[in-house]
This record gives structure tokens, sequence and C-alpha cells, in this order.
């Protein structure tokens, strides 16, 4: 069984950063395709930006695309998502997801989630 667990959320100013990360424990953890997803209250979760096994591929949502970085550390079995120009609308709780298939844009593609790690954009 996979298990992820996010950290690196906070509260910062608009216009600031934040790194998450996803680190799985339990087995061994490797070639998955990895996303992260977020929901803010009141909306539905949506696809933030996914990797694939290698790092070789990474598809962002349109709206997040320049701002917003994924990435993996093969080594450690960690992915990433490191967020710039962050701006309130950004707030949500944001989601680390593994799938044991090919990268995804949708919630159906992943097999194993996180609990979710809150961002809070002020202004």
């Amino acid at each position: 069984q996979v298990q992820l667990v996010e950290s690196g959320g906070g509260l910062v100013q608009a216009g600031g950063s934040l790194r998450l990360s996803c680190a799985p424990s339990g087995r061994t953890y490797s070639r998955y395709a990895m996303g992260w997803f977020r929901q803010a209250p009141g909306k539905e979760r949506e696809f933030v930006a996914t990797i694939s096994a290698s790092g070789a591929n990474r598809y962002y949502a349109d709206s997040l695309k320049g701002r917003f970085t994924i990435s993996r550390d093969n080594g450690k079995n960690t992915a990433y998502l490191q967020m710039n120009s962050l701006k309130t609308e950004d707030t949500a709780v944001y989601y680390c997801a593994a799938s044991m298939g090919i990268v995804s844009r949708v919630e159906a593609g992943y097999d194993y989630w996180g609990q979710g790690t809150q961002v809070t954009v002020s202004s």
C-alpha cells in the first residue's frame, strides 16, 4: 500500500512563493506518474499539474502554466510543486496524487491520494 503525505503549505502574501512536497511512505515508491490537484471552498477539485514517472513529461492547467512548476526527485521518490506569483484565488487545499499508469488531468486517473495541505494567499 502506498501512502502520500503533503507538506509545505501555509500562509503567504500575494506575489509570494511556496513549495509543496509530496513524500511517500510504506512500500517502495517508484515509477508512478504524479499529479497535483486543489480544492477551494465551495468549488470542485481541479487539476493543477502532472509529471510522468521519468520526469520527462509535464502538463499544467492552462491558467497556471508559467507560475507553477512540478518536479520530482527520483532518488527520494518525492514530488514537488513550486508556486510563484501567488494570487488570492490560489487559496485552496492542495492534494498530491499518484498514478500507476500514465499522466492524467482528471481525478479518475489516479490511484492514491494524500490528505492535502492548506495554502492561503493573503492580499
